[in-house]
């Protein structure tokens, strides 16, 4: 906002407006802290509060302190998504500053101002809405002004409720009725506020044979208002919906307010259709909206202004059953709740508040014609030509199969599943789109939905045509993958059945392929070890799993998940080879398993091997002493002895495997010399398949690829086994037995029987070889 003029009448004003323009560009910037000062604030206790400062601080330490808060420890611009301020949102926030001045004038001069504040804005918005000869009440919760309009009615339908209070309501109690579509919460904050039984509240079911599966029941409502008035009760209010807090639909208003006429009901509306009646086309359905007894509008969010109260419009002609209620107030300063919205409506003007809400209304019908031309897409609107929020599904009833995936005998539980996807989908498109607004909904007939609301969200966001198409292109590029995740999940779990060491877990709240667990062959452990190893081996194999190169999302399911020690699968694309990922699994884990096995028995292993390696030196030792003689062992006479008559000692080395405990001679390892081709041999995966450059894993190359069958992989690899090992195992045995793993240990020519220390030995297979 630029800086105000200082030909401003009153200074003061003039100081307010120019103070608040450098707030608002400090607040804004993020450019105020130097570094200094940031690795300050990060070594700080910040977040701890501390005493108040002696001698105060400025201004621009108070504001960057602020700053600080908003934003915390992220330093980059980019990441906040903060509303759009405009200009007309700084008028909003003008208008604060200026309530808490205006609010130190002389009382006759402060009633005169706030009468004019007040009645200038009552009489716009009518007009805007067209609701005429209407007055306003100004409230900050949304849902305040229906609290005084039910006490308005009551104190109309019961005259000595003033004095007599709630003992009038024993005897003919009243019953508020409201549409199964309010939003939640609604009818039991009313009876909380207004100390009401919640048996004076009465809910409407929405219709279920005919018309919108969103609109209120009129003939059940008629059928039960006609039981309450028979059993004594009073029928007081009935509270209906222009554009519900889900789908956005309206109710039959003008048949209700024949029905309200009829019982001598209060009728009262909300929604975010209500915004559509400043346009100059509106549907018939929004226009009964004008004849209700109030209504409540939320020009904040509408318009994009931040911190501006919601305004409840009615009628009523007894001002002291107004001011009874707290329609009306006699305080003065109560008056000023209306000032940042009597700043912004001049700002914005009649045409900028009409164009705002039509650009709102655009981007509905952008987006919804282009979801018609969308295959598995499912709108849920109520009136194509003129509906200013869209709800829209994905649903496989439109997908036609294609080649790698079936969808049959896929039908139970395909509502939760749908449900999840859809769920994924939504919170996808808020991610990637952020700027379109849209997210997820849960309607009690469609299930889980994406929401397009721009009249609620475009202003604050600044939404255009270019976001909108965005949104759609990536709708586009993710129906396809929610295709194949839909046909791939039968084939998983099919594939997942056939192999005796996995899981299928059931979870259809899972937005992805599936779910499984490695389960260990052994079954004579305790269940806590089993459990414990059940846990380490799938922990393992996750992470495995993750290291992977492919597209595919591996992870250890949501947050709050009842199955644990799983790996949950997510999205699909049209080429993976669910028979491959399938069998990856069950290859890690089957190392991971047999890996397990062998460090679960090193340390016993180890120890008898290291015993029966010291006998074994211990005995070599008195060997070279005996063959030797005692003279070679005193040290300077078994030098000379040794120059002018050296020994020729042969060292014979031993190898230590692990797998069977025992010690064996090394002669026919040396002798063959392919022990390094044997360790290369053991490392490469037995699931190696040939794949083409640029191919990851789990994906099918096409027809070409189809020809390397897993059997022609798994000859190669055995030949080269028979080319590079000299024990060959049974094909039985050979799942079972984990890899070999061997310890040298080369007996050393020394003269006592102590033991050799480390590093030696390793010298002396160094110099062998």
């Amino acid at each position: 906002m630029d800086k105000l003029p200082v030909k401003m009448m009153d200074p003061t004003l003039a100081e307010m407006g120019n103070h608040l323009s450098d707030a608002m560009k400090i607040l804004e910037s993020g450019k105020l802290e130097s570094e200094q000062g940031k690795e300050r604030r990060k070594l700080s206790w910040k977040d701890i509060p501390g005493p108040l400062q002696g001698d105060g601080q400025d201004v621009v330490s108070i504001l960057q302190l602020v700053q600080n808060l908003m934003h915390g420890d992220d330093d980059k611009q980019g990441h906040r998504r903060m509303q759009y301020v405009g200009e007309q949102g700084h008028m909003a926030l003008l208008g604060h500053s200026l309530a808490a001045y205006i609010s130190v004038l002389e009382r006759e001069r402060l009633r005169k101002l706030t009468t004019r504040i007040l009645s200038d804005t009552t009489l716009w918005l009518c007009r805007l809405f067209r609701y005429e000869n209407g007055s306003a009440y100004y409230h900050e919760d949304d849902r305040e002004g229906l609290v005084k309009v039910c006490r308005l009615v009551i104190n109309t339908h019961y005259e000595d409720y003033s004095t007599e209070g709630f003992t009038l309501l024993s005897s003919q109690h009243p019953v508020i009725y409201q549409s199964a579509a309010c939003r939640p919460g609604l009818g039991q904050h009313l009876c909380s506020q207004l100390g009401l039984p919640l048996s004076c509240l009465c809910i409407v079911p929405c219709n279920t044979m005919f018309g919108s599966l969103h609109q209120m029941d009129v003939a059940l409502l008629d059928k039960l208002i006609k039981d309450d008035r028979e059993s004594g009760k009073a029928p007081l209010l009935l509270i209906a919906n222009a554009g519900t807090p889900g789908a956005g639909h309206t109710d039959k208003l003008g048949r209700l307010k024949e029905l309200c006429v009829q019982y001598n009901m209060w009728l009262h509306v909300e929604g975010v259709n209500l915004a559509t009646l400043a346009l100059g086309q509106v549907s018939s359905t929004v226009t009964a909206a004008t004849k209700c007894d109030s209504m409540t509008l939320t020009p904040g969010p509408w318009l994009g202004l931040p911190a501006v109260p919601a305004v409840t419009l009615y009628r009523h002609e007894d001002p002291a059953l107004s001011l009874a209620a707290g329609l009306t107030s006699s305080q003065p300063v109560e008056k000023l709740r209306a000032l940042p919205l009597w700043l912004s409506l001049q700002y914005l003007g009649h045409d900028g508040i009409v164009q705002r809400i039509k650009h709102a209304s655009q981007l509905s019908q952008q987006l919804l014609e282009h979801l018609k031309t969308l295959a598995s897409i499912k709108t849920s609107v109520e009136d194509e030509l003129n509906s200013p929020v869209v709800v829209f599904r994905f649903s496989q009833d439109n997908s036609a199969p294609s080649s790698g995936g079936s969808v049959e005998g896929y039908y139970a539980g395909e509502r939760d599943i749908l449900d999840a996807l859809n769920r994924w989908l939504g919170e996808q498109l808020a991610q990637q789109v952020p700027l379109s607004g849209v997210d997820v909904v849960e309607l009690e007939d469609e299930g889980t939905c994406v929401r397009f609301s721009p009249l609620m969200t475009a202003a604050a966001l600044g939404t255009q045509e270019n976001d909108v198409a965005a949104l759609v292109e990536k709708l586009g590029e993710m129906i396809p993958v929610l295709c194949c995740t839909l046909r791939f999940r039968q084939d998983f779990k099919d594939e997942v059945l056939q192999q005796a060491s996995l899981s299928y877990i059931e979870d259809q709240s899972w937005p992805g392929l599936g779910a499984v667990r490695y389960e260990p062959r052994t079954t004579d452990l305790e269940e806590d070890k089993r459990q414990h190893r059940v846990e380490k081996i799938n922990s393992d194999l996750l992470k495995k799993l993750m290291e992977l190169d492919t597209d595919l999302y591996f992870s250890s399911g949501p947050e709050f998940c009842e199955e644990k020690n799983c790996i949950f699968i997510g999205m699909a694309t049209e080429d993976l080879d669910v028979a491959e990922l399938v069998e990856t699994i069950v290859s890690f884990g089957r190392d991971i398993e047999e890996s397990g096995k062998l460090f679960e028995n090193m340390t016993e292993v180890v120890r008898k091997g290291i015993q029966e390696a010291e006998l074994q030196l211990q005995k070599a030792n008195e060997e070279k002493l005996m063959e030797e003689g005692v003279l070679r062992q005193i040290p300077v006479v078994g030098s000379v002895l040794n120059w002018f008559s050296p020994v020729q000692a042969s060292v014979k080395g031993r190898t230590f495997n692990l797998a069977e405990g025992c010690l064996d001679s090394t002669e026919p390892v040396y002798s063959i010399k392919a022990q390094m081709i044997k360790e290369a041999s053991l490392d490469s995966p037995k699931s190696a398949t040939k794949r083409f450059p640029g191919q990851k894993l789990f994906r099918r190359h096409g027809a070409a690829s189809d020809s390397i069958s897993d059997t022609s992989s798994v000859s190669q690899l055995e030949e080269s086994f028979r080319e590079t090992t000299h024990v060959q195992a049974s094909d039985a045995d050979e799942a079972e037995v984990p890899q070999e793993r061997h310890v040298h240990i080369v007996e050393e020519t020394v003269l006592s029987d102590q033991r050799v220390p480390e590093g030696e030995e390793t010298e002396s297979v160094d110099t062998l070889r």
